[in-house]
């Protein structure tokens, strides 16, 4: 979710908080027969004449729909705008000097980081993300290994790959997780003929 989404949903949330404490205090004024002490013209009783002539007007109808369609795509907007977003962009290199920033692209790291960690003998495939996890940078290589594979020598490239990826990012609070998984079955080998 972004700040702005944030940000819009704390004023919208103060906003409708007031307006439900402002209507629940002069209903419960209205109850008590005090409302007339700050609002002089409020009615003593309500009618609803003119809203029950309105919902029979011809118009009705296309207002109520077109009300309804307005409501669903600010719904519709709304679910999306809070879907977590995990994805990183660029992010600055720390730097000693003033002047200017080095960027990296972590998901481009990550990729490099798994394309090495495929050369691994009786490593099938490989794939590499990054994302944020509870306030820290995370890249995540996903390994499938051959069945037959030396799991020691695939966990000591998985280590200097990871710790490799750790000293590329460059950023105190990045983390580099490798999950290993095994392939159901051993790949067949073309027969030389």
């Amino acid at each position: 979710m972004s700040r702005a989404v944030l940000a819009l949903d704390r004023i919208l949330a103060f906003v409708l908080g007031l307006l439900l404490l402002a209507a629940g205090t002069a209903a419960v004024a209205w109850w008590a027969g005090q409302l007339g002490r700050v609002w002089p013209t409020a009615p003593d009783t309500l009618t609803l004449g003119t809203a029950s002539s309105a919902v029979g007007a011809p118009w009705w109808p296309w207002a109520a729909g077109a009300a309804g369609v307005v409501a669903m795509l600010l719904a519709l907007w709304w679910l999306v705008a809070h879907v977590p977003r995990r994805n990183v962009g660029t992010l600055a290199l720390p730097s000693n000097h003033g002047r200017g920033s080095l960027r990296i692209d972590p998901g481009a790291a990550a990729t490099a980081a798994a394309q090495v960690l495929a050369e691994t003998p009786g490593v099938r495939s490989t794939r590499g993300t990054v994302h944020h996890d509870r306030g820290e940078l995370v890249a995540v290589l996903s390994a499938t290994m051959e069945p037959t594979a030396d799991l020691t020598t695939i966990v000591d490239h998985a280590e200097r790959v990871s710790a490799e990826m750790n000293h590329v990012l460059g950023i105190d609070a990045a983390r580099c997780r490798v999950q290993l998984s095994v392939a159901r079955r051993g790949r067949r080998l073309p027969r030389a003929g």
